[in-house]
Formats: C-alpha cells, sequence, structure tokens
C-alpha cells in the first residue's frame, strides 16, 4: 500500500469519485473511535446508528474489491484515538501518502490539520462532494454586509440551479410560502405510517455494552429503523415523495401528542451522514413534482425545497464563517443549568414532556419542537447555551456539530446577539397551543399568566422580555412586544415575574 485514505462516520457517500474504481495501492480505513462517542454524552440510538452504517459502508467497500481496514470499538488495535491510530497505519503499511476528504465539524478539521503537519509524508485533502456549496461561499456572499439574511442567501441558490425559477422569477409567483406552512394539524388528512427498515444491530448493540460506552436515551429493541444505507435512503426519500409531501409544507410545523413524525420525511439522518446528497433529494423532489402539479400545491414542495438548499446549506456556511468563536457565544449572558427532566421527560408540562419523551425514545423531534418547545423552554429560563448545545449535540440522532450548533446556539438560544436570527425565537403558551393539541390535556391553563395553574411560558416570556431589556430595546423586531410589556400593569407584572423566578429556581418541581 502506498495511499493511505481516512473515511469518517459521516462520510458515508458511495457515490464519491475515491470510490469510482479500484486501486490496489489505495488503503481505506474507517474507525469507532471513544473519541468520538465520549466527547458529548450521545443517545444510545445515535451510537447505535453511526456504528451500523459505518459497518455496512465498509463491506459495501470490500464488496466492491477495495482496500479497507475497519476498527471496531472493542478491538485490542483500537487505540481509540483518531491520529494514533493513523500513526499506526502508517507505519504498519509503509503509507507514503495520506488523504482525506474534508471534515465538516471544525473540530475535526483542526485535528486533521494539525496531523498532517506532523507526519513526514504528503497529504491531500478531498472535497466531500456533498453540498451545493463550498465551505465559505456565503462568508463571500454576505461580504461587507451587517446582516446574514437567510432568505437572501435562499432565493440566489434557486436562481443560480434554477429551482423553482422561471427567467429568473419564482414559479407559482412567490419566493417563499412560510406563511402557508403554519397549519394546526387536528387529525386529518391522516397520516401514512412512516418507513420502519429492519436493521438489524445485536452485535453493534452487544459492542456497544462491551464497551461501557456512557448514552442517553432508550433502545427498546435491535432493529434500527432509520436508513443506513444508501438504498434505504433513496426508498425513504421515495416514500415520502409518495406519501408525505402533499401535505408537508402545510403541517411542517405542526405538533400532535400522538404523532412522532405527521409528514416529515426522517431523511436528516441519512443526509447528515451522507448516503444521499442535497442534489439527490433537490432532484428527486422536483421531478416528481413535476409530473404531480395537479395533486401537489408548490407551497408544499418550496417549504421542503426551503430547508435543503436554504437553511441547510445556510447552517453550514454560518458554522464555517463563525467557528470557533460561535461556540462560545453568549450575548445574553445566560447561566442556569439545563433542568434535570431534560433527560427524564419528568414535568407537568406537556408540551416538554412529549418533545423530551419522544426525544429519549426515538433520538428525534421535528424543528418546531426543537425551537419552540425545548429551545424555548431554555432561552426564556437563561439556561447556559453550552448546556444547550451539548443536550441538543447528544440526544438527537441527525446532530452533528456543523449543522446543530448555528441552529442551536444561533437560532435557537440568541447567543450569538443575532447574526442567524433576527430576534430571539421566544413565545408564550399561545404559540404552543396555536400549533399543537398539547395544551388540551396540560396540567396548566395556556390563558393564565402568574397562578398556580398557569402556563410557565407565559410567565417565563414576560420576565425574560424585562430582563434582557437592555440587550435586546434596540431591536426593531422586539419593539411591539416591549410596548405590550410597558403596558403590563406594574403589580400584575410583579407577580409574573415572581411566578417565573420560582420556576427558573425549582424547574424540576413544574
Amino acid at each position: 500500500m502506498t495511499t493511505l485514505r481516512l473515511i469518517l462516520g459521516d462520510q458515508l457517500n458511495i457515490k464519491h469519485s475515491w470510490f469510482k474504481k479500484q486501486n490496489k495501492d489505495v488503503l481505506y480505513c474507517m474507525f469507532e473511535m471513544r473519541q468520538e462517542t465520549d466527547y458529548v454524552v450521545h443517545h444510545i440510538q445515535k451510537v447505535i446508528g453511526f456504528f451500523a452504517a459505518m459497518r455496512t459502508f465498509a463491506k459495501q467497500l470490500d464488496k466492491k474489491g477495495h482496500n479497507i481496514t475497519y476498527f471496531k470499538i472493542t478491538d485490542k488495535t483500537n487505540t481509540q484515538k483518531l491520529h494514533k491510530n493513523l500513526e499506526k497505519l502508517i507505519e504498519q503499511y509503509q503509507i507514503t501518502t495520506f488523504e482525506y476528504i474534508e471534515p465538516d465539524e471544525y473540530r475535526l478539521d483542526k485535528q486533521l490539520k494539525d496531523f498532517s503537519k506532523t507526519i513526514s509524508i504528503k497529504s491531500q485533502v478531498y472535497d466531500s462532494e456533498h453540498f451545493y456549496t463550498n465551505r465559505f461561499d456565503l462568508k463571500k456572499f454576505f461580504k461587507g454586509k451587517k446582516q446574514y439574511i437567510m432568505e437572501y442567501f435562499y432565493r440566489d441558490m434557486r436562481k443560480k440551479h434554477n429551482i423553482l425559477v422561471n427567467n429568473n422569477e419564482p414559479e407559482g409567483g412567490k419566493w417563499n410560502y412560510d406563511k402557508s406552512n403554519q397549519k394546526k394539524w387536528k387529525g386529518d388528512p391522516k397520516i401514512p405510517h412512516y418507513v420502519a427498515f429492519t436493521n438489524n444491530v445485536e452485535n453493534v448493540i452487544a459492542d456497544i455494552k462491551k464497551a461501557n460506552i456512557k448514552t442517553i436515551g432508550q433502545c427498546n429493541n435491535t432493529l434500527f429503523e432509520y436508513p443506513i444505507t444508501r438504498e434505504q435512503a433513496l426508498n425513504q426519500l421515495k416514500y415520502f415523495c409518495e406519501n408525505l409531501l402533499k401535505y408537508f409544507g402545510d403541517y411542517q410545523d405542526a405538533m400532535y401528542t400522538t404523532e412522532s413524525n405527521l409528514f416529515h420525511s426522517r431523511l436528516s439522518f441519512a443526509l447528515n451522514l451522507k448516503l444521499i446528497s442535497a442534489k439527490n433529494v433537490t432532484t428527486t423532489i422536483l421531478n416528481y413534482y413535476s409530473k404531480h402539479t395537479t395533486e401537489i400545491d408548490i407551497s408544499q414542495v418550496e417549504g421542503f425545497i426551503r430547508q435543503i438548499i436554504g437553511w441547510r446549506e445556510y447552517m453550514r456556511g454560518m458554522y464555517w464563517m463563525r467557528m470557533p468563536k460561535l461556540s462560545k457565544e453568549n450575548y445574553l449572558e445566560n447561566s442556569n443549568p439545563l433542568p434535570d427532566f431534560y433527560w427524564t421527560a419528568n414535568t407537568k408540562m406537556n408540551c416538554m414532556k412529549h418533545a423530551i419523551q419522544n426525544s429519549l425514545d426515538n433520538a428525534y423531534a421535528h424543528h418546531i419542537q426543537r425551537l419552540m418547545v425545548t429551545g424555548n423552554y431554555a432561552l426564556l429560563t437563561q439556561t447556559n447555551p453550552d448546556d444547550v448545545d451539548n443536550w441538543y449535540l447528544g440526544i438527537y440522532l441527525d446532530a452533528i456539530q456543523w449543522v446543530q450548533l448555528p441552529n442551536t446556539r444561533g437560532m435557537s438560544q440568541f447567543a450569538d446577539g443575532g447574526k442567524v436570527a433576527t430576534k430571539p425565537y421566544v413565545s408564550s403558551g399561545s404559540y404552543i397551543q396555536k400549533m399543537s393539541n398539547y395544551c388540551q390535556a396540560c396540567y396548566y391553563n395556556y390563558k393564565n399568566k402568574a397562578d398556580d395553574k398557569a402556563c410557565p411560558f407565559n410567565s417565563l416570556y414576560w420576565h425574560f422580555l424585562d430582563e434582557k431589556r437592555n440587550h435586546l430595546k434596540n431591536n426593531s423586531r422586539m419593539r411591539m412586544m416591549y410596548h405590550v410589556l410597558d403596558n403590563i400593569k406594574e403589580d400584575d407584572l410583579k407577580a409574573i415575574k415572581q411566578r417565573a423566578k420560582q420556576i427558573i429556581a425549582t424547574p424540576n418541581d413544574f
């Protein structure tokens, strides 16, 4: 062997140009490592999913005739450290060239750059061939701008890639149908059962237990239901097009106690492992839509496309534009610990109970549950964004730092001071009541503000605005709410703040 090529756990792109032909002088390597399982406590299903997908990918490469060496988490030869495993293979196989695909996490990117400087052999970096944009395209796009508005970037992406446009004008007459994407689901239309794959992960679970990896969440059987191969991911995408797309846009923000997935695609894990690319997804969606325009409204399609070519690419660009500073920002100076019930779902707040329990059971919650329920509560209780980051990064199957961090610290927690979101995404209980059925069977009343049965979100909301006035008073999008706050009677506000302080001091009692 003369060339060693590293494949990371989120680089499972069988269509990458690396794999177009076999080369007897190239050795591919993949590692399951404590370095990756332990830097934050992950959901058990997340660790299972990564290991299962990685092992399956390694077998695919071997079957195609590539040379592959794979270190399992329990292998005695595994040092559990990336650089040490690489050093071992370089020496063992007398490697003369080290090659790797550009990592999407700053932490791993720095580690591999530092490693490449320490070795005496040649090294080369390759593109992941997954995204529409390069790392720093967004930085170039917003050069000289004070605000980084996603909508402007999204429209440019539509034009640049000729997606839902005619002569540079938006198909259907609108660039964005977000206002049509905020309907409450009340039981109709019926939701088809999600696709559940039957990936046997018994051996993976056994190895995780043997290695004594600390995890959170539940794993109730030895079958892993999410896609772990490109073929499964494409099947998932096909199912989404045929069964869910026609209602996705309408109900993408809806929440319901007995429905974990609603009309969401369940593709994020496969996408973030690069089993399929953003272009795969976008092209498939557009092709299906072009054949079913009488059945599917453009608002449904645009709502999904916006998430893929707009929000996802924008998040990646913001991550690379603002790291490593982004990971330490705390504009609102929040310092409270995350409540214990984020790990147990043991709370009387029905919305929090359901969103957290779903996360613990399935390593999944959709974007509104993350943003406007668990994230909203964490921000209103002025939780340290470090704690919030670690929880989101650990608990969700699809959470990889490049997409998790700017979503959590930027959009959800406003810790970047408004670089991602132009205002804090906070609300009282009325928003949750508007978009879900959570409030119907809740111990608390979403209409009340300060009595013992008042929804905690209500008192926390007004208390938050009052407490953070100096940080937010010049934000033009907050003026109306501060006007409302200023018109609350002094005694009423005092009672609201007293209850909010009690909630923040003893959150696990609520």
